[in-house]
């Protein structure tokens, strides 16, 4: 005969389907190999399921847990691991190539900014009107901003042209 539907492993719905299994009890012991329903049984007693933790072995490794309990922890242990966790954002930086040493300076200062807070810069220079007709301006301006953030980026994405605009894609050394 079949044990009743019994939570298992991750899946908690999914019936344990083997005669024998391996016994843990809620305080880690090992309580030996018994059959199936004498361990559902023994668990209830003592007011807790009986859940398939190893289901590769030979025979299958069942523990008692407080299922509630089980997944409050592991709900508890995946939001502190997303709280702690440092997405990075890509940033943008626009240019245009005549750009005026200030405001060079004033940009350069934020690349330095947004790369240090572990951020990709994407530095996008645009072209207008006959400006076009002098990409080596655009292209000598992206090996000054590569070369003024040597020590602490790389570059991720070397210069190129997309339509009207050149860009460049700068990540983190560390």
């Amino acid at each position: 005969m079949l044990a009743p539907p019994v939570k298992s492993g991750p899946r908690f719905n999914q019936m344990i389907n083997v005669p024998k299994v391996r016994v843990i009890d809620e305080n880690g012991e090992n309580l030996g190999v018994m059959y199936t329903r004498e361990a559902i049984d023994q668990a209830a007693e003592v007011g807790l399921d009986l859940v398939e933790v190893s289901p590769n072995a030979d025979p299958p490794v069942c523990k008692f847990l407080d299922v509630g309990k089980f997944r409050y922890e592991a709900q508890k242990k995946a939001n502190a691991a997303r709280k702690s966790q440092k997405t990075q954002e890509i940033k943008e930086i626009k240019m245009r190539p005549n750009i005026d040493d200030h405001d060079y300076d004033v940009k350069m200062r934020n690349v330095q900014r947004f790369i240090e807070d572990g951020d990709k810069v994407k530095v996008t220079l645009r072209f207008r009107g006959r400006e076009l007709s002098h990409q080596q301006l655009g292209m000598n301006l992206l090996k000054r901003v590569q070369e003024d953030v040597a020590e602490v980026a790389k570059i991720e994405a070397f210069p190129r042209m997309e339509g009207r605009q050149m860009l460049m894609v700068l990540a983190p050394k560390g």
